[in-house]
């Protein structure tokens, strides 16, 4: 195993009830004891929604919940997985026979996506396996990211049960690519700041090189989350997906009215970053060069002069390929015009989004930093403009978040929108600290009492946080 290292520490794990149950349940789960425990945190993103992997900052903060993973190496190359969750099935298989399926995001590939992401990144192929029990309290499919942070736990789990030394960064970035295994197109965001996580304070999350600067958030707030108790997993929708290939199309075709080389362009950061302009002029250039309607597959192909196949086979991830007409694979899909003719692409919206909440990204750092009298307040008025622009530009919200929001600012939020993916899942809201007791009172009333929402874990849908520390090796003292 690793040698102790900076993100590893020894613990009294009798003095810690939370790991103290869980070497309990392993040792009744198992039979032995476990060897390490290690912890990944979920996230919050404050500001910055869904430009991550269009090449721009993001500014999240780690949660305090977590996955939390017992784990001991074994003689065997059999990967045995628990949970201690019974909603969620033993799973085991080959450590050297790893098959991750796309159609089926159940809780054990997220894993599997982590442990196959070091083995690929070591080019690995005789390992032994491993008994590894999992805990968690970040409220799933809730905008939390949760499945990341399985991802990295895993990850952190199979680094440290080989001995390897990886530093934080390129384990951010192992596990950034290893969730596309399970059909996942994001930016590197949750990973980042899920290993790069520092507590009492959040991270401007920059890219292409991965970097996080401290970004000290202002003392007289605090930050509530509020679960709309409407989940909804990427991995499972074409939603997410979808509006990663808009993003992708607009940069084309931004670069090809700018006289770029469009085919070489990924990402609407680029297309900012080869013309030189501030994301100000960007605005303008979407103006100028996209109409607000949307855009049929047709008409992309005679903007780009490009067929249809071409822009199937070349453009567009196998996972939204899929999503236009049901099919499983590519070669079927290629056979499916119908449905594909009739998808639409509101490409203008999307870019406009995206260059205005970059934008926001380095306005909230900036005020941050000088720390005028009315912070809270320009703050949350950055806040509420993001939750307009995901709602109507990138349409990524849902009728109970919009409802939460409103709630939210009507009893004392300065600001509040939707957090993560969207389309269901938690808001984020900045509340004066002498308003936190009323608040939290009146919103609990007002969306959850009156209500039929499933309250099991009422503790989980509505709850002050604050910056938590990243990933972590616990070893026992």
């Amino acid at each position: 195993m690793a040698t102790e290292g900076p993100a590893t520490r020894r613990v009294r794990v009798a003095e810690h009830p939370r790991l103290m149950k869980l070497k309990e349940m392993f040792n009744s789960k198992f039979g032995s004891i476990p060897k390490f425990y290690v912890r990944a945190p979920g996230r919050v993103n404050i500001i910055g929604e869904h430009i991550d992997y269009c090449g721009y900052s993001v500014l999240p903060m780690a949660v305090e919940q977590d996955m939390l993973i017992a784990v001991e190496p074994v003689e065997t190359q059999t990967l045995q997985l628990a949970n201690t969750n019974p909603l969620y099935p033993d799973f085991s298989t080959n450590a050297n026979n790893i098959q991750i399926d796309k159609t089926k995001p159940l809780w054990h590939n997220y894993f599997l996506c982590g442990f196959k992401g070091i083995q690929e990144h070591f080019g690995l192929s005789n390992l032994t396996g491993m008994n590894c029990l999992v805990d968690g309290n970040i409220p799933p499919s809730s905008g939390l990211s949760s499945s990341s942070a399985l991802v990295c736990c895993a990850g952190l789990v199979t680094v440290t049960v080989l001995g390897m030394n990886l530093s934080k960064v390129e384990l951010a970035e192992i596990c950034a690519k290893s969730e596309r295994y399970i059909g996942t197109e994001g930016g590197g965001m949750d990973q980042s700041i899920s290993f790069l996580a520092e507590e009492g304070t959040a991270k401007l999350i920059e890219f292409s090189p991965l970097r996080a600067t401290d970004v000290k958030l202002p003392s007289g707030a605090v930050f509530v989350i509020a679960n709309s108790c409407v989940e909804m997993n990427k991995a499972a929708t074409s939603h997410f997906n979808i509006r990663v290939m808009e993003c992708r199309l607009a940069a084309k075709l931004l670069a090809k009215y700018k006289g770029l080389q469009w085919d070489k362009i990924l990402r609407l950061e680029e297309v900012q970053a080869k013309l030189g302009v501030s994301l100000e002029e960007m605005l303008g250039i979407v103006e100028d060069a996209l109409h607000p309607s949307p855009y049929s597959p047709e008409e992309v192909c005679r903007c780009l002069g490009i067929s249809l196949q071409e822009l199937r086979t070349q453009v567009l991830s196998p996972n939204t390929q899929n999503a236009f007409c049901g099919k499983t694979t590519i070669k079927q899909m290629l056979k499916c015009d119908t449905s594909f003719s009739v998808l639409i692409f509101k490409l203008y919206q999307r870019a406009k989004h995206v260059y205005s909440e970059a934008a926001r990204v380095l306005q909230f750092k900036k005020i941050c930093e000088e720390a005028p009298d009315n912070t809270v307040q320009l703050l949350g008025d950055l806040m509420n403009q993001s939750h307009v622009s995901c709602r109507d530009m990138y349409e990524c919200s849902c009728p109970e978040l919009d409802q939460l929001v409103d709630i939210c600012r009507k009893f004392g939020a300065q600001g509040s929108r939707l957090t993560g993916a969207g389309w269901g899942g938690c808001t984020v809201s900045i509340v004066p600290a002498d308003k936190l007791s009323s608040f939290l009172a009146n919103v609990h009333e007002a969306y959850y009492q009156r209500s039929d929402r499933n309250l099991t874990f009422e503790k989980q849908s509505l709850f002050a946080t604050k910056p938590g520390g990243g990933a972590l090796v616990f070893l026992e003292a």
